[in-house]
């Protein structure tokens, strides 16, 4: 009698007889894929964010957390809020004088931007919004200065996280948050494919602003103090002197031709460490999918060069989509 209530079970008749027998017979779903999204630092060049964000919605594919640094935060961080059109709006409303109106230089700081106005300006369409309140779940990437500490900001105000991430040592005061000074997180995790993966996602993929733009360091052996022709220097730099409104011609009258700014030997500086991190933790926890905006020829500080930007974004994610749609559909089946 066992067996049969059992088969009598497995065939739907007992407890509702014919009416059960002809119910539609419900079929194991499998867990839904949670794709992460990972938006790595670079400065200006962080607008190709917006046009690979644009390009993997328009195609359906829609990430359920994201986990950004540095500028990574600030478009991860609108988008995540419903509020990218704002962001992109702005964006290519920039020129160069406008770039130069946002920027509240001081000296008494511990960085030459105050970062008084940027502020007001994201809290224009961010004001009451919190990191843990958002539709998708964000966290941003920051360092903390004392101490050189990876800090994941997933609570608190939106602003104030955005801010901690993207300040930028030399250029923008650090951020109090909680009792800890935060500055820049490309310091620690340029692109933070550990946070997104960390966070729940099942797939990763990650947006690397620099990866064109290598700076492909080596060991000079026996290097002799030899006098080199200067042209030859500049054609074998990756970027001579590409630093948006820094390159003024009025900033450097005073400099003899070809010697770097202070500005320029901190972006440079920071830039070599950025990627040097970078190279580091892609090796240890690489991405499912790695999308790479061919941005060499943008500087760090070309903001006013929106609309391009945008639009090399979109063109490295379309070029992207037919592997990342069989990424899905591979880890769907298994």
């Amino acid at each position: 009698m066992f067996w049969d209530g059992i088969a009598r079970r497995n065939a739907g008749l007992e407890g509702g007889g014919e009416a059960q027998m002809n119910a539609p017979v419900e079929r194991e779903t499998r867990p839904k894929i949670k794709i992460g999204l990972a938006l790595g630092g670079g400065a200006a060049r962080g607008w190709s964010h917006i046009g690979v964000v644009r390009a993997l919605s328009e195609a359906g594919i829609m990430p359920e957390i994201i986990a950004g640094c540095s500028i990574g935060a600030v478009v991860g961080g609108c988008f995540a809020a419903g509020k990218l059109d704002e962001l992109e709006a702005f964006a290519l409303s920039l020129t160069k004088r406008r770039v130069m109106g946002l920027l509240d230089f001081h000296i008494t700081g511990s960085g030459l931007i105050a970062g008084g106005r940027l502020q007001r300006l994201l809290e224009e369409n961010l004001a009451d919004l919190r990191l843990e309140g958002l539709p998708i779940k964000f966290c941003t990437i920051a360092t903390e200065l004392a101490t050189g500490h990876e800090v994941w900001l997933t609570k608190g105000p939106l602003v104030q996280g955005m801010r901690a991430s993207y300040a930028l040592p030399g250029i923008f005061d650090p951020v109090l948050v909680g009792g800890r000074w935060l500055m820049d997180g490309a310091l620690v995790n340029p692109i933070p494919i550990t946070a997104a993966r960390a966070l729940g996602a099942d797939i990763v993929i990650c947006v690397n602003l620099n990866g064109e733009v290598r700076v492909r360091g080596t060991v000079i052996q026996s290097y002799e103090n030899a006098q080199t022709d200067e042209q030859e220097i500049e054609e074998h730099m990756e970027e001579p002197r590409r630093w948006g409104f820094f390159s003024a011609p009025k900033l450097q009258k005073h400099r003899r031709p070809n010697a770097p700014g202070i500005a320029s030997v901190m972006v440079d500086a920071f830039n070599i460490t950025q990627d040097r991190i970078a190279r580091s933790r892609l090796a240890g926890d690489p991405p499912d999918m790695m999308i790479a905006p061919k941005l060499a020829k943008m500087g760090l500080f070309e903001f006013h060069r929106a609309q391009e930007c945008i639009a090399l974004g979109r063109q490295a994610a379309e070029r992207a989509l037919p592997d990342i749609m069989e990424l899905l559909q591979e880890t769907a089946k298994s």
